[in-house]
């Protein structure tokens, strides 16, 4: 009788491969209980149906993002010429026309851009000749934008907001941003609206990549990571589409791309996306949590137990406490510098090649689709490399592969003139380098995710993106360098690439490992599979 009262207190806290044994607890009563992990992993699936359409819906958001980043491609394209007015050629120097950097010395109103006075932001308030300078403004305050609100939605969504309503936030204020854009008068207000604009578009790629990969199994989180950035390729694809029928007015690219995020948030983000289960059990909402994975269960054809608890985390830290946490532990604080110093590199090499395309011999239009077309090889190659390569070897190994090329590039650069174009065998050992560079911009976010634990994890994605949002206002500087010496801008590129690849080998590994809820549950299970492995290392090695 006593053996039987003790059956019935039964607490299971691991699933059993046999589903007798699961019944068996059932009739007896006892407490199935379970990590977010482990419900996943046994239960619900690791990637059924319900989390495929979670991903697309999720990584839609993408596509605003990148157009509201790469937007300035065109809006803020150099006039490729201009042609006289004047009954009198010699009122323009004695030539009918010619290209941007010999207006300069021309008497106003004698002379007029091709394609009208209203193509670009630098035809419309004349940024030419002695204030050519102020044309990079925008963009470089756009990155600087983009720097503070990684770390501004990093610490909301974890701590108050969680990953979907941060997500809703960031597109409406995107939305509001980019029309707010359109109506500019001048250079100035241009410049701050570009500033506010990649404030508020920085909380989409942060919070979509983790929102996706807390809802997936582990050995499904690379591929799934690798999703979202095929959309910011869709996005980047579709420029060239909204561009040339509005080329005549920047302003209308911009109404026009600040109306798919308002849309999206009202008709296919708040009905139909559910929030991170791992983050509602975070933050003590667990019934919420259950739920979440009650409908993916649904949605993939299964049922989870009627006994089944979830097993909150151990230790769990004030909201106030993420930051002074995450570089109060010394393991997390290296690993945070390590692949924030990596970040930046990628992101200076991903960015500044990516806005070196005006540079290119080709129509712009043109130039701009098969430079977002070469991202889409690399995300597939990623895609498959993640499901059986290491993370730190991937990453190693795409850095260096995009610094060689860059270095490469160089001996096709000497002895060219400033206006020189450059070689095809010069233009396709760029293209292999910026595919290289893609997959190490893609995988680094997988990585972060990986290395940081649930209440931490938006925190450090989005340092991780500061890091790099810094590493890309460097790039416009690089490319304008370029103009002057090519041989450098390239050695420059290349160096810091390989650098960044090398230190991936202060980072350990995160290939099917589990996502740790705190950052003391992670300290312990790491020591713990460090022991049991017998290496010997240092948590963080």
């Amino acid at each position: 009788m006593e053996m039987e009262e003790e059956r019935e207190e039964l607490v299971v806290s691991k699933p059993s491969s046999s589903s007798v044994v699961v019944v068996e607890v059932e009739k007896q009563g006892a407490k199935l209980e379970l990590t977010v992990d482990e419900v996943v992993e046994e239960y619900v699936g690791s990637f059924g149906f319900s989390q495929l359409l979670h991903v697309f819906l999720v990584s839609l958001a993408w596509i605003f993002g990148s157009q509201n980043t790469l937007v300035t491609i065109f809006s803020d394209a150099q006039p490729s010429a201009w042609t006289c007015t004047a009954t009198n050629a010699a009122s323009c120097g004695g030539i009918h026309g010619g290209d941007a950097s010999s207006v300069c010395g021309l008497v106003p109103g004698t002379w007029e851009w091709v394609g009208g006075n209203k193509s670009s932001t630098i035809v419309e308030w004349g940024l030419v000749c002695d204030r050519k300078f102020l044309a990079a403004l925008p963009s470089s305050l756009f990155f600087l934008g983009s720097l503070v609100g990684s770390g501004f939605y990093g610490w909301i969504a974890d701590a108050y907001l969680g990953r979907k309503r941060t997500i809703l936030v960031s597109c409406l204020l995107t939305s509001i941003t980019a029309f707010l854009t359109s109506l500019s008068p001048n250079i100035w207000l241009y410049s701050l609206l570009r500033f506010s604009n990649g404030f508020a578009r920085s909380g989409i790629g942060i919070c979509c990549l983790v929102l996706c990969t807390e809802a997936v199994g582990r050995k499904w989180r690379g591929q799934v990571g690798q999703y979202g950035f095929l959309f910011f390729t869709f996005g980047f694809l579709s420029l060239p589409l909204i561009a040339y029928p509005t080329r005549t007015c920047w302003r209308s690219i911009y109404q026009i791309i600040s109306l798919p995020p308002l849309l999206y948030s009202l008709l296919i983000l708040l009905p139909f996306v559910s929030e991170s289960p791992r983050w509602l059990l975070v933050k003590g909402r667990s019934k919420e949590a259950m739920d979440v994975l009650k409908i993916y269960a649904r949605l993939n054809g299964r049922k989870l137990p009627g006994n089944l608890v979830l097993l909150e985390p151990s230790a769990k830290l004030d909201e106030g406490e993420k930051e002074m946490n995450l570089w109060g532990t010394k393991w997390a604080a290296r690993r945070m510098v390590t692949i924030m110093t990596a970040g930046f590199g990628v992101g200076l090499v991903y960015y500044g090649v990516q806005l070196n395309v005006e540079n290119l011999d080709f129509n712009l239009y043109y130039s701009v689709a098969l430079n977002a077309l070469m991202e889409i090889p690399a995300v597939f190659i990623g895609s498959m490399l993640l499901s059986f390569m290491n993370r730190r070897r991937l990453f190693s190994w795409s850095a260096y592969i995009a610094g060689v090329s860059c270095i490469l590039c160089i001996a096709f650069s000497k002895g060219k003139a400033d206006k020189s174009k450059g070689s095809w065998a010069q233009l396709s050992i760029e293209a292999v380098g910026f595919m290289a560079a893609s997959t190490a911009f893609d995988v680094i976010y997988i990585y972060c995710v990986e290395l940081f634990p649930t209440n931490v994890r938006n925190f450090a994605v989005s340092l991780l993106r500061q890091a790099i949002m810094l590493g890309a206002s460097l790039g416009p500087v690089l490319v304008v360098l370029g103009r002057v010496s090519p041989a450098l801008s390239f050695l420059v590129f290349g160096v810091i690439s390989l650098f960044s690849g090398l230190l991936s080998l202060w980072l350990p590994e995160t290939k099917n490992a589990p996502l740790y809820e705190t950052l003391e549950q992670q300290e312990e299970e790491e020591k713990i599979s460090s022991i049991s492995k017998g290496d010997g290392l240092e948590l963080g090695k």
